[in-house]
């Protein structure tokens, strides 16, 4: 009996340390990754105190280590290595579609780093659960219940406001190309191709079941990379050209853009392991706060004071997300419940 305790206490102990393993995992990568991006939008390099302005440079190279560290992964731990083809998940170029969306939106998303500070960035593309009730009650003619609709006032009420107060001029000095309404803008026609990529993957996960996760990355990385190569490079005066002039003259911001990229790759990993041990509503949970904690990070470190009534925003927006949190996790223990034997 005392060894079947100690087992039991020593799972438990295991899992709590596989969580703090993962939690410690997502915030130091994502938020690093963070200071990294804001760093590279903001930062004047050299001696002639030149920006890099080829931004959206960042997602063909996130996408290349991206596709390399999943190739790496799936060779690695795939079980269906040595398999035949017919036992493979979706075929790599049923990611076409879903490619296309996955490029331009990271794309608006961090171009919009020209035009307003990665606080608010953050916090804009925090409201993702607005244009999907939108979406759901308009279109599909879903009903929404009155805390879900309340959660939804707290995100949208909180960025409105935040978006409508002035912005420091500290913060106004760092951006290349202030512009407020045009900044939010490019965050929200991120957050609805980023809804279409989600949609997308989700319909080719239903009809491949035996998609993993990394074969998901592997495709989709593959695809942004072919797309984000024609783009950048697909013309003689290509940005991507730019981009790589400007690493050269700066070896500085090549290291930050090498630092980015990897940031992303294991914070991924590490979203893939939350996901298979604790499931999606943990990841949700720690991804959330780690949102927040980015504000904080970028307000204390990076230099772009808050109000405190902007704070109090901030705050309004994650209280939102907090509790739309709380009404799944209450969910779930409803349908747990259900399933239970009587």
């Amino acid at each position: 009996m005392e060894a079947h305790g100690g087992g039991g206490g020593s799972g438990s102990l295991r899992r709590v340390l596989v969580l703090a393993f993962c939690v410690a995992g997502i915030w130091s990568a994502y938020i690093y990754q963070g200071v990294l991006q804001e760093t590279l939008s903001t930062k004047r390099f050299g001696s002639d105190g030149m920006r890099f302005e080829q931004l959206t440079f960042l997602n063909l190279a996130q996408n290349v280590v991206c596709l390399i560290w999943s190739y790496m992964m799936i060779k690695i731990w795939s079980p269906r290595s040595g398999s035949s083809s017919s036992s493979m998940g979706a075929p790599w170029w049923t990611y076409w579609s879903p490619g296309i969306t996955n490029t331009i939106g990271p794309a608006l998303g961090i171009e919009a780093l020209k035009y307003i500070s990665y606080p608010a960035q953050v916090l804009a593309k925090s409201s993702k659960m607005i244009p999907v009730m939108l979406m759901g009650s308009l279109v599909y003619g879903i009903r929404y219940t009155l805390p879900e609709y309340l959660c939804t006032f707290l995100v949208a009420g909180g960025v409105s406001t935040f978006a409508l107060m002035k912005t420091s001029s500290k913060t106004i000095n760092k951006l290349a190309h202030p512009n407020a309404p045009l900044g939010y803008g490019l965050c929200f026609l991120n957050l609805a191709f980023d809804g279409f990529t989600n949609a997308t993957q989700d319909s080719l996960k239903a009809r491949y079941p035996k998609t993993s996760a990394w074969d998901i990355m592997l495709g989709m990385n593959l695809w942004g990379t072919i797309y984000n190569l024609i783009y950048m490079f697909g013309w003689p005066h290509g940005i991507g050209y730019e981009a790589i002039e400007f690493c050269k003259q700066h070896p500085e911001a090549a290291w930050d853009i090498f630092l980015y990229c990897l940031c992303g790759a294991v914070g991924q990993n590490f979203i893939f392991l939350t996901i298979s041990r604790f499931g999606s509503l943990a990841n949700t949970t720690i991804t959330t706060t780690r949102k927040f904690v980015s504000i904080v990070v970028s307000s204390v470190l990076s230099g772009n004071p808050l109000s405190a009534k902007q704070w109090g925003c901030v705050v309004m927006v994650f209280s939102g997300l907090s509790y739309q949190i709380y009404l799944k996790w209450r969910k779930l223990q409803k349908l747990q419940k259900k399933r239970k034997p009587l």
